[in-house]
């Protein structure tokens, strides 16, 4: 069993555990103040930069366990973020749904909730939670279920941010009709990193959809390489959460995409 696959029943085995009435959940969605647009702060000239929080991740090990949601979205957004992301998984990333509310409520940037999602209960639990946009691993859901959640997210105002890996997972986020696609440099079930990755796929998508390209960028110069290749937006999480002044990395990133322009 790939970490990914242990990850997913994990997911599932909790979400089987929720007793909450789905009513009483879908209420507290739609009760959560309006959504902010995701998509439109990634579509900004240049290069947009999706801006990470998780305490600890898999393939990275502790990066900073009593981090404060807060403080860190702050910092991002007086960095020059465009968004920001929050690992709500506890078991694997420490992550919890309390860190996306508090996060969102600290700054004024679109937040991305990022889940194993497996189940509709967990889109209306993010939302409830303030979440903007919601992650959809289109490895581990079917054609039906893919869609189903897309339309839910989007029935809450809030967007998907699809992320694929292959060709056969590219083709069936886009007859989902996806507008955003995160293409994970990351193989999640060897954890290892190809930007190669990003560059062949982003070819494959309408340029009418927004292209993000996720895992393995730690440099100026890897966000250099992936503008000049045409995507338009790149999430970031542990060089910022290993830094201990994140706000002076994303401005010194910010200073080398405007100063490489053309």
């Amino acid at each position: 069993m790939t970490i990914l696959e242990e990850i997913f029943r994990n997911r599932a085995e909790d979400v089987g555990r929720d007793l909450r009435r789905i009513d009483d959940v879908i209420s507290d969605a739609l009760s959560a103040p309006h959504a902010r647009d995701f998509r439109a702060a990634l579509k900004g000239e240049g290069l947009s930069i999706i801006a990470e929080f998780k305490r600890r991740a898999p393939s990275a090990g502790e990066l900073s366990p009593r981090a404060d949601p807060a403080e860190r979205a702050r910092r991002y957004q007086e960095g020059g973020a465009d968004a920001v992301s929050v690992l709500s998984e506890g078991r694997y990333f420490g992550g919890s749904l309390e860190d996306v509310r508090r996060a969102r409520e600290a700054c004024t940037l679109p937040v991305l909730c990022k889940d194993f999602v497996v189940h509709p209960r967990q889109i209306y639990y993010a939302r409830a939670a303030g979440a903007d946009a919601i992650l959809l691993i289109a490895s581990i859901l079917s054609r039906f279920q893919l869609t189903d959640y897309i339309e839910i997210a989007h029935s809450l105002g809030m967007e998907a941010l699809v992320e694929v890996h292959t060709e056969h997972e590219l083709e069936m986020a886009l007859e989902a009709d996806v507008e955003v696609v995160g293409i994970n440099n990351r193989n999640l079930k060897t954890f290892s990193v190809d930007f190669d990755t990003c560059l062949r796929l982003s070819k494959l998508v309408p340029e009418d959809r927004l292209v993000v390209a996720e895992s393995g960028i730690s440099s100026a110069e890897d966000l250099l390489r992936l503008r000049d290749a045409g995507i338009d937006a790149v999430l970031v999480g542990t060089a910022l959460m290993r830094s201990d002044a994140p706000e002076e990395l994303l401005r010194g990133w910010k200073e080398a995409l405007n100063a490489g322009k053309g």
